[in-house]
């Protein structure tokens, strides 16, 4: 029922490639048989529709066709990975999982069911509507995951619309928002999943020059990474039509290089939360940092302080374990600070990450745009400490493109500064400057900044 479409898409398409794993191609003849079977064993393991179940895997065939089955079955699927390990106890028992499935790195499963009845309102909603439940769990940076509790039947709509068949690399995770689209998208459209063993800019440039992919949908702070590490001078780039973007603000330093090596690859900036899932989006242009959102479901709205608003056809039911973050009329506040122009937007920031510098705002992402032109600078993080006189002041920490006893820090500071001083204001030149061998990005290629 709820798969019927994609299951026809296998049909139409089964001696097309569906799958890239460990070097092996799988078709979509193989896919549409591995689901049938996962349909006929989940009763085997005494899977019921309704129940909660969390799936602990990567993108590995065996992964997608479970997925799939679990959704036609009408499950509650809770997909986690390596990257939270260290959490899932916590998300066993805040999505009260009744079931754990563990796909091991050659694809054999194994299923434990734990003591648990699951029972929520939600649970309830989706019983009574016989539809598949999905739930995210956020990234927790600032304390307990919040768990969005999803009706997966809204959320494949969007997928029913025939597209354009897409050779996708997986970068983002299979727990991840965006992951997810990436994942149905590209099987309702008969296009072909790459899976990358990690996710390095070797081996994901490796991946796509070696199986001719042309879309790869990825974090800003990768696209920085590939950058410096210069693994594209490695690979034959030819075919990737598309790199998409998303999750955190992009420091338009990265955008306009990347654009310069790569003229040929179209940028397209995308907006989505774990919340509500992921817009239509279009950007002005590929070196621009504004786009437009919405259509298809979404609705969109910026408040008088600049905070964007969403009401979505496929948003969220609620938090598991958190209030409704919905106003009164039904919209989502996101927290993003936006600038508007005509129909387009420009995403500022977080409005938790604006720093107020004696009554001044200072976007981070805009501060960091300006360090990241210095070509000794790998990443940089900027935060605010308090500050008696001013309220805050400006910080930056900085990783350089060689480990730091090779770099005479006092000039790097006064360069630094002089640098500054050509695009910001006063105000917004760190007052403060630290330096660290540490990477600055979360398992899910996202900037991590100091609280």
């Amino acid at each position: 029922m709820y798969i019927d479409f994609l299951l026809a898409t296998f049909n139409n398409n089964k001696n097309k490639d569906a799958i890239v794993w460990h070097d092996t191609l799988y078709s979509y003849e193989w896919l549409l048989n591995k689901t049938q079977h996962w349909l006929h064993t989940l009763p085997d393991l005494n899977i019921k529709p309704g129940k909660v179940v969390m799936i602990e895997a990567d993108y590995s065939p065996n992964a997608i066709a479970l997925l799939l089955a679990l959704i036609e079955k009408q499950c509650v699927i809770v997909p986690i990975t390596e990257s939270v390990a260290h959490k899932k106890q916590e998300f066993i028992e805040t999505s009260q999982a009744e079931f754990v499935i563990t796909l091991s790195d050659s694809d054999e499963f194994a299923c434990v069911q734990t003591n648990t009845a699951a029972k929520h309102a939600y649970f309830d909603a989706l019983k009574q509507l016989a539809a598949p439940g999905l739930i995210l769990f956020s990234s927790g940076s600032t304390g307990k995951s919040k768990a969005a509790v999803h009706d997966l039947a809204k959320l494949l709509e969007k997928f029913k619309v025939q597209r354009h068949a897409l050779r996708a690399i997986t970068f983002l995770l299979y727990d991840h928002i965006g992951g997810v689209n990436t994942l149905l998208y590209t099987l309702a459209n008969a296009g072909c999943v790459i899976t990358v063993s990690d996710r390095t800019p070797d081996t994901v440039l490796s991946t796509i020059d070696k199986y001719q992919a042309d879309l790869l949908p990825t974090s800003p702070t990768f696209i920085n990474l590939i950058l410096i590490s210069e693994a594209y001078k490695r690979f034959n780039l030819t075919s990737l039509k598309t790199v998409t973007y998303g999750t955190e603000p992009m420091p338009e330093s990265t955008l306009l290089r990347f654009t310069q090596l790569f003229p040929h690859i179209k940028l397209l900036q995308t907006y989505g939360l774990s919340e509500l899932g992921i817009l239509r989006s279009k950007s002005k242009s590929s070196d621009s940092l504004w786009m437009k959102i919405g259509g298809e479901g979404f609705e969109t709205r910026v408040t008088d302080d600049g905070i964007l608003e969403i009401k979505a056809y496929s948003g969220m039911l609620g938090y598991l374990n958190a209030p409704s973050p919905y106003t009164d009329d039904g919209w989502f506040h996101t927290g993003d600070q936006v600038e508007v122009s005509g129909e387009y937007i420009k995403v500022l920031g977080r409005q938790s990450e604006i720093i107020n510098v004696g009554g001044q705002k200072v976007y981070p992402a805009e501060i960091e745009s300006v360090i990241m032109q210095l070509p000794w600078v790998a990443e940089a993080e900027v935060y605010s400490e308090r500050n008696a006189i001013l309220g805050n002041i400006v910080c930056a920490k900085l990783r350089l493109t060689a480990h730091d006893d090779v770099f005479d820090k006092r000039a790097i500071k006064a360069q630094l500064k002089a640098h500054c001083l050509t695009s910001l204001e006063s105000f917004q030149i760190p007052a403060k400057l630290t330096f660290s061998d540490s990477e600055q990005y979360s398992p899910r290629f996202k900037k991590m900044r100091t609280l």
